[in-house]
């Protein structure tokens, strides 16, 4: 046996104090050696090598990690097309330590994002039987291609046949993946010509294998939820006859560019409740690489929103990019609603969408056992219940109030074999599905519930008798029987109504301004239909005819998407911006059959405002002949972005140019938008815009101003003449308030028309003295 001298042991005891003074400088608390996702963002790429950014990320990321090995496993996402940076698993301290290195602006931790469905196109005006309309004189969007930023695709649904369509455009550089159940050559075509799937940034997140089965989902592009098949289907889905929901809504569902192409990106996981930001941007990266011209994303981040420049919204970054690129791209504004400023996705250079109603309903008749007749909301798929006891829950004095819907559970057998009358008071959607599924299970054979505000009838999409009526109609239903002995009723099948006297109003779930990042542009920019639209779907649960009825500005977004590209593919040189304008200046700001105004809805229903639909209800046949346009370029952008106070440094990196703020001020209200909203005006303000005829060479305009009550708007000049040598034109308008005290906003409109053309914007102001009544 070796004995170890007096020197070996001291030379041991010296190894383990410093061993343990390295775990101490390493840290050993799990904070410190846990490994999350984080995103390197790097701004603009400095060349267009993509094989030499990669290496310059790996080898950046083996600098923090200490081997090019560590840094292959590590390493998720290489953005490298429309912009650069990576996408990799770190623990905190190594993330700052990249995040220290000169070529990265910032390092962010990966985080979650949120999703927000026949006739909606023939109520626009797009009808596939006109020979002049803009569905027409597009070509129905040949040639354009429309990226969706989604939870996938089933590629079996007849609305994604290429039946009749040409070749692949040539532009097109994508492809499609691979995956579970999903083989690109038998499920991509000249329809779905891109579908791939990101999951690394999710992966990252749980740190274990996606277990397909278990998560009910597929590791492909193919849709197991259902939302980005119904999104894709509305933008840009092919003609198919004799689709019905139940025999509800028959007729040809179709998108709004039946012949544009689609290109699907799939970031939604498990039922698309997990988006993250890694895998979104890295949807961005590959969409402007592939060749897409607009790209329609129906999901948002949770309120308070970050600034525009906070790149922990990969939403703003990938966007911005996009944008630069010449993507027009189209977000939804959120189902936040009807409270204000909820509105999401507010960067100016986005297209954020409002959700409107459309002309057309789905009553459930209501016949009382004397006779008397009402009309519910919901939309009940069952047979006829003939005649039904109908009972009402009372109460004695000593027992206390009656019994609400939301008090309703399955030990009430008072229910059992009859239909239920019951009233809310804050009812959720949630709290009226739990009393139906209460009523159920105690034997109910139907219910019918009071509910203020109905957000949508295919909420309650049911073979089970689901009614919602108003607070006056529960209320003469409940005195029927109040004073009636033997109470009955009758429930009959939703029907399909379509027509003019189905007045149009703002969704009471859309999400409302002002915005609340930068108050002075205007969000939501338009409004689309988002309520009950029907559209492609993976045919499971009740909808296994494969399309259902969804709402939100989910379902919105994807109208305007689809109209951009009919827009991009009859005025190809147009700018996103462009595009944007011509959606805004000619929106209808009244029904467009009626003429009655346009309202909002919400617990307290009033006429709408730009706050609840932005330039207003879009008006797709004028937009594609708008006069005038508002258009704004990237360096624009940059100049909002500077004036907004942002890091020059930051705004540098983003643009990948140096000095990118201009040495003279400007304000952000002269950001050059298709609208004025003027959130803190206290004497008087002079703001510019300019206009670009996108009309007749040789025209005259003259402006028409609607003024904000007690404001006063003076625009110069009041003429704007154009011809071949002068095609854009700026001008000054002067706002003075007249009011003495703090207000709320006023609304009103500047018109510029040639008899022809009517380019109108909103104007929205608020006069504000802080120093009496804060901000």
């Amino acid at each position: 046996m070796r004995v170890i001298s007096f020197l070996e042991l001291i030379f041991w005891l010296l190894v383990c104090i410093l061993v343990l003074q390295g775990a101490k400088i390493d840290g050993l608390s799990d904070k410190d050696v846990e490994t999350k996702a984080y995103i390197v963002y790097m701004g603009e790429r400095k060349h267009s090598d993509v094989e030499l950014l990669t290496k310059s990320h790996h080898d950046m990321l083996s600098s923090a990690l200490g081997s090019k090995e560590a840094a292959m496993d590590s390493m998720i996402y290489s953005y490298r097309h429309g912009f650069s940076g990576f996408a990799a698993k770190m623990t905190k301290s190594q993330a700052q330590f990249i995040a220290e290195l000169p070529d990265v602006i910032e390092v962010f931790p990966n985080r979650l994002y949120k999703l927000h469905t026949t006739r909606s196109w023939d109520f626009l005006g797009l009808s596939q039987y006109s020979t002049s309309d803009l569905l027409h004189d597009s070509n129905q969007g040949d040639g354009v291609i429309i990226g969706v930023v989604d939870s996938g695709i089933w590629p079996e649904s007849e609305s994604f046949k290429d039946n009749g369509m040409g070749p692949i455009p040539a532009k097109w550089k994508g492809f499609c993946q691979s995956g579970d159940e999903f083989d690109p050559a038998k499920h991509c075509n000249k329809k779905i010509i891109g579908a791939r799937y990101f999951i690394d940034g999710f992966l990252a997140e749980i740190n274990e294998p996606f277990n397909a089965t278990e998560n009910q989902d597929y590791l492909s592009p193919r849709d197991f939820e259902g939302h980005g098949t119904h999104c894709a289907s509305t933008a840009g889905g092919s003609f198919v006859s004799n689709v019905s929901a139940n025999g509800l809504a028959y007729g040809i569902v179709r998108g709004g560019a039946p012949r544009a192409r689609l290109a699907i990106y799939k970031v939604g996981w498990v039922d698309a409740t997990y988006i993250t930001s890694a895998d979104t941007l890295k949807a961005f990266d590959e969409a402007i690489h592939d060749g897409v011209d607009i790209l329609s994303l129906s999901l948002g981040s949770d309120l308070p929103l970050y600034p525009e420049i906070d790149k922990r919204d990969s939403i703003y970054y990938g966007s911005f990019h996009a944008v630069a690129h010449g993507i027009t791209v189209v977000c939804s504004g959120g189902n936040s609603g009807p409270l204000y400023q909820t509105v999401e996705d507010v960067a100016p250079w986005i297209t954020t969408v409002a959700a409107s109603s459309m002309d057309r309903s789905f009553p459930i008749p209501i016949v009382l056992g004397n006779n008397k007749k009402f009309t519910g909301q919901g939309v009940y798929v069952g047979q006829d219940t003939s005649s039904l006891d109908l009972v009402f829950r009372e109460t004695s004095l000593l027992e206390g109030s009656n019994v609400d819907c939301e008090q309703i559970t399955t030990n009430d057998t008072w229910v059992a074999g009859k239909v239920v009358l019951c009233f809310t008071t804050t009812a959720t959607e949630t709290d009226i599905d739990n009393a139906v599924d209460a009523v159920q299970q105690a034997g109910g054979l139907g219910i019918i519930a009071t509910k203020k505000t109905i957000k949508a009838s295919s909420q309650y999409y049911s073979p089970f008798p689901i009614v919602l009526v108003p607070y006056d109609v529960g209320t003469k239903i409940l005195n029927y029987i109040r004073n009636t002995r033997d109470p009955k009723v009758r429930i009959k099948p939703s029907k399909t109504y379509v027509g003019k006297e189905v007045s149009t109003y703002i969704a009471s779930f859309s999400s409302r301004g002002p915005n609340s990042v930068s108050p002075a542009v205007l969000k939501p920019d338009i409004a689309a239909p988002g309520v009950d639209v029907l559209a492609a779907y993976p045919p499971k649960g009740l909808y296994l005819h494969g399309y259902a009825f969804e709402s939100g500005t989910s379902m919105a977004a994807p109208h305007i998407a689809g109209i951009a590209a009919l827009l991009k593919s009859l005025h190809p040189k147009w700018s996103p911006a462009a595009i944007r304008s011509a959606l805004v200046t000619t929106a209808w700001t009244t029904d467009p059959y009626s003429g009655e105004p346009i309202f909002a809805r919400g617990d307290i229903p009033k006429i709408a405002d730009p706050f609840d639909y932005g330039g207003g209800l879009v008006n797709p046949n004028a937009a594609k002949n708008p006069g005038l346009v508002y258009d704004i370029g990237t360096q624009d952008y940059v100049n909002y972005l500077c004036a907004m106070g942002y890091s020059q440094a930051a705004i540098n990196q983003l643009t990948g140019r140096t000095n990118s703020c201009p040495k003279s001020g400007n304000s952000v209200l002269d950001l050059n938008l298709p609208s004025i909203t003027v959130p803190n005006l206290k004497d008087s303000i002079t703001i510019t815009r300019t206009v670009t005829n996108a009309g007749d060479p040789n025209s005259k305009y003259e402006v028409v101003v609607h003024p904000p009550l007690g404001i006063v708007v003076k625009v110069n000049p009041t003429h704007l003449f154009f011809n071949r040598n002068i095609t854009k034109m700026s001008f000054t308008v002067t706002i003075t308030t007249l009011h003495k005290i703090t207000t709320e906003y006023y609304f009103g409109s500047l018109t510029w028309t040639d008899k022809m053309h009517n380019v109108r914007i909103p104007i929205s102001v608020r006069t504000e003295f802080p120093q009496v009544y804060g901000n």
